[in-house]
């Protein structure tokens, strides 16, 4: 998956849709799962095949159709999306960056950080250590 995958509208509603199935579809399947929006077939092949590109679906031969899957899981992308920013800053830069980050954080998303952290110990996966 690349490092920095900013996905447009449309991407994220197709992604949006292969992760909630789960499995490979075709183009025809994942237009007909997006019923809130009027689109042409080619419109959905286009951006397809441009995710596959991206490096953010696969896709597999099924006859003389592509079946494209998520190359990831939702939360993977999302924490990859968050964490690739925080990749090009230096140290105090970066502890700047997080600091900034959860003085705007709502107490709801405070909350999840404390709760995520303390699974990530009781598991005893320690954080890699950057740079």
């Amino acid at each position: 998956m690349p490092k920095n995958a900013i996905l447009g509208d449309l991407e994220q509603a197709i992604m949006d849709v292969l992760w909630t199935d789960g499995g490979a579809l075709t183009v025809r399947e994942v237009l007909d799962r997006l019923t809130a929006r009027d689109l042409a077939y080619t419109t959905v092949m286009t951006v397809l095949s441009r995710l596959e590109t991206k490096g953010v679906t696969t896709r597999e031969r099924d006859g003389r159709a592509w079946r494209y899957r998520a190359a990831a899981t939702r939360e993977s992308m999302t924490a990859q999306a968050m964490r690739g920013p925080l990749d090009d800053l230096s140290g105090e830069d970066r502890q700047a960056a997080i600091l900034h980050f959860l003085s705007e954080a709502s107490a709801d998303d405070l909350d999840a950080v404390r709760v995520a952290m303390a699974e990530v110990e009781a598991k005893g996966d320690r954080p890699r250590r950057r740079r």
